[in-house]
């Protein structure tokens, strides 16, 4: 006498579970890659009007408008800038860094940035919001 067993598994397998998993995955992703990419000084970047997007820098300099200057969000003095910038391009591939100086930031403190850049042979980008 031959026994059966009445519960066989079941041996298909649905992806469609798995897929909206990797769906949400990807919107999340998304979301965060664009976030991570704001830096946590506050500054009102200037407005211009044909703005193209670049590959982002691996650098910034941020610019306060009382004249402070923060490098990848920490606080450095005006005398620490040129070494702290030197010292972290050196090695890169790509030496280029962004400068964001805030509307309301005096020239003089823009070109001080821009004459290391200049000094130094770097390449930099100055952070601008698309004008509405």
């Amino acid at each position: 006498m031959k026994i059966q067993r009445r519960n066989k598994a079941n041996p298909e397998f649905s992806l469609a579970a798995m897929t909206d998993v990797i769906l949400l995955m990807l919107i999340f992703f998304m979301i965060t890659s664009s976030a991570a990419n704001q830096s946590a000084i506050d500054v009102k970047l200037p407005k211009a009007g044909a703005v193209e997007d670049n590959i982002p820098n691996p650098l910034t300099v941020s610019i306060k408008p009382d004249g402070s200057y923060f490098v990848d969000d920490s606080p450095v003095t005006r005398d620490q800038l040129e070494p702290l910038i030197i010292s972290k391009l050196n090695g890169q591939a790509n030496k280029s860094f962004t400068i964001r100086a805030d509307e309301n930031t005096m020239h003089k403190d823009v070109v001080f940035v821009m004459e290391i850049a200049e000094k130094n042979k770097f390449n930099i980008a100055i952070a601008t919001v698309k004008d509405k």
